[in-house]
């Protein structure tokens, strides 16, 4: 008797009708002889709707107050599926992320899970019960309910995997897998079979939204294989494992896997900076002190003991990282801060660029060609990314993925 864990996102259970559709597809895989854990998102554009209501009442929200809104979401959802399920005459129970045995740290709004202690989960599935655990959620150690950050179902569900050694990991959504770039700028975008999970993570660092980066990085530590697919198809989605094992299926693997676009990106600029030693230390150590995630950066060369320092970080920071640049370039004497909101970031990742040289000539060859100028690159075994207009992002996009060959013609 196999364990398998299903994961459900809010698009998958935004209405009634849905619901009942995923139910039967849960119990349609306990039916054939499968101890079966779900776990689930908010209903629809439920968490969106709560971050709006909150943001009427105040523009400064408690982190603590906040998780204890954004947890209500997914508690619609376990309570309303395991009703579903109960009406087909098949047991289930409805779990809470701390019920569960989901523990976090004391952080609020993007904590990190420290353990998974699954006893009353094992209980319950010795008794014959599905078992619907509410994603995105956890309890820290002063008994107060946590979230994952955005995607944090995904994040739950690799983990209970990984906790309870399941024998699968099958995360649904409204799409039937990872493509080789978003099917919604280029039509003829190919649904990929397999991915290893250092292109995942670079995937979804780098724009991609089909799955959290953070479970990814879960998956990978503890072997956990992600079968990414579609809830209203049987068809095949894509698997994400390891790199050994999608080599022993293919004699060779592809040169580019995918491309990845973000538009939420904003670029920051600190203009003549002094030249002497520490100064980036100083920038990026308080950045990091207020939880900024840097991307890319780049520095000028030195003129006249000064140089300018230009770095990217996340739209949704960009107020308390200009509240915190501001404060810095009074104590460095700075000459001015700048704010690019109009740029976007652009990448193409494959494992198969280890073995293969002139990858990146081609994407820059490509890039200029098309009449669109890069303002920054950055570079890792597996991807390179630049920065680029914003205006430009869905041109960039397309002409990548038809010079790379990786349109559904070219397979």
């Amino acid at each position: 008797m196999a364990l398998v864990v299903m994961k459900f996102g809010g698009s998958s259970v935004a209405d009634a009708d849905k619901i009942k559709l995923v139910a039967s597809k849960v119990v349609a895989k306990k039916n054939i002889g499968n101890k079966v854990i779900v776990v689930v998102s908010a209903p629809g554009n439920t968490t969106d709707d709560l971050l709006k209501m909150a943001n009427k009442i105040t523009s400064n929200p408690s982190a603590r107050e906040m998780d204890m809104l954004l947890a209500t979401g997914e508690m619609i959802s376990i309570s309303l599926l395991a009703m579903a399920i109960d009406s087909m005459n098949v047991k289930a129970i409805s779990m809470t992320g701390s019920q569960a045995g989901i523990l976090s740290d004391a952080s609020y709004t993007c904590a990190k899970i420290k353990k998974v202690n699954p006893k009353k989960i094992k209980v319950w599935l010795s008794k014959n019960n599905i078992v619907i655990v509410a994603g995105f959620q956890a309890l820290n150690s002063n008994g107060d309910i946590t979230t994952l950050g955005r995607g944090g179902s995904d994040l739950t569900a690799v983990a209970i995997a990984a906790g309870l050694d399941a024998d699968s990991c099958e995360i649904y959504s409204d799409v039937d897998g990872v493509h080789t770039t978003d099917p919604r700028l280029v039509k003829d975008a190919r649904k990929l079979d397999y991915l290893s999970y250092d292109e995942m993570l670079e995937m979804a660092g780098s724009g991609a939204q089909v799955l959290q980066s953070r479970s990814i990085e879960v998956a990978k530590k503890f072997g956990v294989e992600i079968h990414a697919r579609n809830t209203f198809s049987e068809n095949q989605g894509t698997i994400i494992t390891s790199e050994d094992k999608i080599r022993r299926n293919k004699m060779e693997t592809l040169l580019i896997s995918g491309i990845a676009s973000d538009k939420n990106q904003v670029k920051f600029t600190l203009i003549d900076l002094p030249d002497i030693p520490g100064v980036a230390a100083k920038i990026f150590g308080r950045l990091a002190k207020i939880g900024i995630n840097v991307d890319m950066i780049i520095q000028s060369a030195a003129i006249n003991k000064k140089n300018d320092i230009s770095f990217t970080v996340n739209k949704h920071e960009m107020k308390k990282t200009q509240i915190e640049l501001d404060e810095i370039a009074t104590e460095l004497n700075v000459s001015e801060v700048l704010c690019d909101e109009n740029i976007a970031k652009i990448s193409i990742i494959g494992i198969g660029m280890k073995s293969n040289t002139g990858v990146a000539a081609k994407m820059f060859e490509i890039l200029s060609k098309t009449g669109i100028n890069i303002e920054m690159i950055s570079t890792s075994e597996i991807k390179i990314s630049c920065i680029i207009d914003e205006f430009d992002i869905t041109k960039a996009v397309e002409e990548l993925h038809k010079g790379f060959g990786l349109s559904k013609r070219s397979k």
